[in-house]
């Protein structure tokens, strides 16, 4: 993994899988590494995030625009199912 970098903490695993879809069909190198630790029962997750997308320094703005277009689309079907 040389030349990766950590370009964002994923929030939860709905999102890990949304973003490890859209990577994949965009072809972008990136490696997820989730937090869970069956010895402490998923508590690094709880505080700490799913876990982290690592990938080449070129991709981070990409990646960044995919987090934060399905953070967006994730909250305004949750307004949408309030009101």
């Amino acid at each position: 993994m040389s030349g990766y970098l950590k370009i964002a903490v994923v929030e939860n695993e709905f999102e890990a899988q949304l973003l490890q879809s859209i990577l994949d069909e965009q072809g972008i190198a990136y490696y997820l590494k989730s937090y869970y630790d069956i010895a402490y029962d998923g508590l690094f997750q709880k505080t700490k995030g799913w876990g982290s997308v690592y990938a080449p320094e070129n991709h981070k703005e990409v990646i960044l625009e995919i987090i934060a277009g399905i953070r967006n689309q994730s909250f305004d079907e949750a307004s949408t199912n309030k009101g």
